[in-house]
C-alpha cells in the first residue's frame, strides 16, 4: 500500500487510505499489471504529472497522449518531451500515430531506446485533423494498411505492442470484431475498444455490447473504454462485457481518484484541493516550465459539480502567474464545506 503521508503533511485531509485499491490482475504480453484500471492517453493532458497522480491513485498502467511517428523520426524537442517519464511511473505506455507503416516502426524502435514498458498504436482518435492525415480512427477504413503498421510496430522493438480503436467507422459498418482478429493476427499483444464509432465522436452512450463481442472474438486480453464515470462504472463493464481491464480518459480530469475503490464518491472540497495541491507539487517537481495556461486546464477540472465551482474556474483562469495560481487555491481551503 502507498502512504502519501509525507506529501501531505500540510493538508487538512489525508488522501493516504484511498489510494491502491486492488483488484484482480491481468496481463499484457510479458507486462503484468495488479489491477485492471487503466488511465487512457488524453491530448494535451496525458503529461507525466498527471500520469504520477494516477498511478498513486490505483491505475496500473499510464498511456502518454499520442506521439506523432514524424516527430520522432526528426527527433523534434517538442515531441521527445512526451516521452519524459520517472522509474517511480512505471509501467508506462507510449501511444504512437501515423499512417506510414515505415516510419511507424522506426518509431518503435526509438521508443524502445527509451525506458518504457508498452508501445500503444491509436487507431481510434476521432479528430478531424488526425483523420486528414490518414490517422487514427481513419485506419479502419483501410484494414489492410492498418495490419502493416501493426506488424511494423511490432516488428520495430520488442516491447508488447497495443492496438486502440472504435467500434467502426460509423453505425453501418461496425468492425470492430474483424479489426481486433486483425490486430492479433498481426502481432497485438493486447487491444483497447472504444465503444463509439468515428460519427459518434464523444456523443451518445457507449455501447459496451460492442466490447462483448471483441472479447469473444480474440484470445488476447481486451480493454474497453467509453462511458466509465465513475469507478463502478468499471466494475460494471467488468462484469457485463468480461473485458480483462478497463481505460478510463476523460472522467479522470480533476477526479484522478477514480481509479480507487475506496475514494468518496462525492468528494468533499478539502479532498479536490488535497487532490489538486498534490498534483501541483508533481508538476513544480517533474515540470516546472508547464505553462500557466496547461496548469489552469488541469486546476479547472477538479471543482466540477462544486457548488460555486463555475465561480472557482473563473478565479483560476484569471491567474496569471503559478504563485497566484497557488495562492488562490490555499484561500479555498477557507470555504465552507459542500457536503
Amino acid at each position: 500500500m502507498l502512504s502519501l503521508s509525507k506529501h501531505f503533511s500540510y493538508e487538512s485531509i489525508n488522501l493516504a487510505p484511498f489510494i491502491l485499491s486492488l483488484t484482480s490482475m491481468f496481463s499484457i504480453g510479458p507486462l503484468r499489471l495488479d489491477n485492471p484500471f487503466i488511465a487512457a492517453p488524453l491530448a494535451g493532458y496525458s503529461d507525466l504529472a498527471f500520469r504520477l497522480l494516477c498511478r498513486e491513485f490505483g491505475a496500473s498502467l499510464c498511456f502518454s497522449e499520442m506521439i506523432s511517428c514524424h516527430g520522432l523520426h526528426y527527433r523534434q524537442q517538442n515531441t521527445l518531451d512526451l516521452l519524459r517519464t520517472v522509474p517511480t511511473e512505471r509501467p508506462v505506455a507510449m501511444q504512437l500515430f501515423g499512417s506510414e507503416p515505415e516510419l511507424m516502426g522506426e518509431a518503435a524502435a526509438i521508443l524502445a531506446e527509451y525506458p518504457i514498458d508498452c508501445i500503444d498504436i491509436n487507431m481510434g482518435c476521432p479528430a478531424r485533423k488526425v483523420i486528414k492525415k490518414g490517422a487514427g480512427c481513419y485506419l479502419m477504413k483501410l484494414p489492410s494498411l492498418a495490419a502493416k503498421i501493426i506488424r511494423a510496430v511490432v516488428q520495430g522493438s520488442s516491447l508488447p505492442v497495443t492496438v486502440k480503436f472504435r467500434s467502426g467507422w460509423d453505425h453501418k459498418t461496425i468492425t470492430a470484431c474483424d479489426f481486433a482478429k486483425m490486430a492479433e493476427d498481426n502481432g497485438a499483444a493486447a487491444i483497447t475498444v472504444h465503444a463509439r464509432t468515428w460519427s459518434d465522436g464523444f456523443s451518445g452512450t457507449a455501447d459496451w455490447r460492442i466490447i462483448h463481442q471483441v472479447k469473444e472474438a480474440v484470445s488476447i486480453p481486451v480493454i474497453g473504454n467509453g462511458d466509465v464515470q465513475s469507478h463502478g462504472d468499471g466494475l460494471r463493464m467488468l462484469a457485463e462485457t468480461g473485458c480483462d481491464g478497463v481505460m478510463i480518459g476523460r472522467a479522470a480530469l480533476g477526479a484522478p481518484w477514480i481509479f480507487s475503490a475506496d475514494a468518496p464518491e462525492i468528494p468533499s472540497l478539502a479532498f479536490r484541493i488535497a487532490a489538486l495541491n498534490r498534483h501541483l507539487a508533481l508538476i513544480a517537481k517533474h515540470q516546472p516550465n508547464t505553462p500557466p495556461s496547461q496548469i489552469k486546464n488541469h486546476a479547472g477540472r477538479y471543482f466540477k459539480g462544486v457548488v460555486g465551482g463555475a465561480e472557482i474556474r473563473r478565479q483560476i483562469f484569471n491567474q496569471t502567474s503559478y504563485a497566484a495560481l497557488k495562492e488562490l487555491i490555499a484561500s479555498f481551503a477557507n470555504l465552507p464545506p459542500t457536503e
